[in-house]
């Protein structure tokens, strides 16, 4: 199987497992869904009539898949006015396997995520297009007022960010954090599925109450990572189309 790499989309090859691989193409579909999620109807079936072409090699799939899902974003960027949105980082998580992942002072980014974190369930976690996992300070502090026993990190997400209308979430999208050496671009792939991992987190074990499908706008968010660095909190978060 041949190594790819892209300069454009950023695809690398060396960083795919055959299980990253397997799992991507299985998903290729719910990753272009994600950047159109709410496009107008001419963008989405202006998508649909073009389609990936097949390809014997599965690394080639799937850097077709991931470039498409770049295509995309940016011709949905083309069409679309969207107003940047500016929060903060609130807090860094990281954990040597599972949840919850524990506060860390700051948080050395690189492409295949927070240095030291690691995810125990490599079938559902740990593709590079789930580097990260973001989620909403605010929409903490909500479902903690609903009684809900959750604190940051206890859903496995690795950095909290206030500020942010994560309504308007969405697949494709840039997330710029000031860095302390230097800005760190990532770029939103995916929501994170919830499961009964973290269902001690939620009145009667009801963790589908962070669900994309049952809650829009509750979900936390993976990315992938252009461009790494070192964060700390109360860094500056832009996140534009």
């Amino acid at each position: 199987m041949s190594v790819l790499r892209c300069t454009d989309c950023g695809f690398d090859g060396a960083r795919w497992s055959d299980g990253d691989i397997e799992r991507t193409l299985a998903h290729a579909n719910d990753l272009l869904g994600y950047v159109l999620e709410g496009a107008d109807a001419s963008v989405v079936s202006g998508v649909a009539a073009t389609s990936i072409a097949p390809d014997d090699d599965p690394m080639a799939r799937t850097h077709a898949v991931m470039h498409r899902v770049h295509d995309v974003a940016a011709a949905r960027r083309a069409a679309h006015e969207f107003e940047p949105m500016v929060g903060r980082v609130d807090s860094l998580q990281a954990s040597g396997g599972g949840v919850p992942k524990t506060t860390i002072p700051v948080a050395e980014i690189g492409p295949d995520g927070v240095f030291g974190d690691v995810q125990r369930n490599r079938k559902h976690h740990g593709r590079p297009w789930q580097a990260v996992c973001l989620y909403s300070s605010d929409l903490l502090a909500t479902l903690r007022g609903e009684g809900h026993p959750i604190e940051a990190g206890a859903t496995g997400e690795n950095i909290t960010i206030s500020g942010i209308d994560w309504e308007r979430m969405r697949g494709g999208l840039t997330v710029t954090i000031g860095g302390t050496t230097g800005d760190i671009l990532m770029r939103t792939s995916s929501p994170a599925a919830p499961c009964t991992k973290i269902a001690h987190c939620f009145v009667d074990r009801h963790w589908n109450r962070i669900d994309h499908d049952a809650r829009p706008g509750w979900a936390r968010w993976y990315t992938s990572v252009l461009v790494g660095g070192t964060v700390a909190p109360d860094a500056t978060v832009t996140i534009t189309a």
